[in-house]
């Protein structure tokens, strides 16, 4: 008696097809574009760029850049999202030390070093602070996000000294690093040492 083959009743499939949204990914790039070319304008100084600027700089038509970013307070907004998440990948990563005097210094180590990359991004975004109010949401997280990584790195004694807290705040704040930088005109190096110097005065004093 001939044996017959039972049909298998799901087939083995074949390679899946991937279909590519041509179109999303060129809407990607150029947004990758005009935002590289709003960040590249304010490294260079330029703290308020025209949209004019932007489109001129990624290489794309105005309307590209009108298209992507509804208006001004667009660009503003992607702007100030690369300061916080910069600043609060720092403020949430784990400090270095065994003891909290090297876990502090570890938290300024890193602080200070992400202040430099992303100064010239504060400066354009505190000119829009006052009527921008995606600007001022993430500043006051910021600000909350950077105390309690702040507040972690002490001991438990030293936590509920609102002063001693609101001290070392303002000296590890990225405003006193502009000070420093921009207005004093100091090298990165010194801005350090100084800040250094105000922390153990800080904690000195207490």
């Amino acid at each position: 008696m001939s044996q017959v083959r039972a049909r298998n009743p799901h087939p083995p499939s074949g390679p899946k097809v991937v279909r590519i949204d041509g179109r999303r990914l060129r809407t990607q790039e150029s947004k990758r574009r005009v935002v590289g070319a709003l960040l590249q304008c304010v490294r260079e100084g330029d703290y308020d760029p025209s949209a004019e600027a932007v489109a001129l700089r990624a290489g794309v038509g105005l309307r590209t850049v009108f298209r992507l970013f509804k208006d001004k307070d667009g660009l503003i907004r992607q702007m100030s999202e690369t300061v916080y998440a910069e600043l609060a990948g720092v403020a949430g990563a784990p400090l270095k030390g065994e003891t909290w005097r090297e876990r502090l210094d570890d938290l300024l180590r890193r602080r200070v070093s992400a202040f430099e990359q992303v100064m010239p991004y504060r400066r354009a975004a505190l000119a829009h602070v006052h009527h921008s109010d995606v600007v001022q949401v993430n500043n006051r997280t910021l600000q909350q996000v950077q105390r309690q990584a702040l507040v972690a790195a002490l001991p438990e004694t030293l936590q509920t000294d609102a002063e001693l807290v609101d001290a070392l705040d303002l000296v590890l704040c990225i405003d006193s690093w502009i000070h420093l930088r921009m207005d004093r005109d100091l090298k990165a190096a010194q801005a350090k040492i100084i800040i250094k110097r105000l922390v153990d005065a800080v904690l000195s004093a207490h």
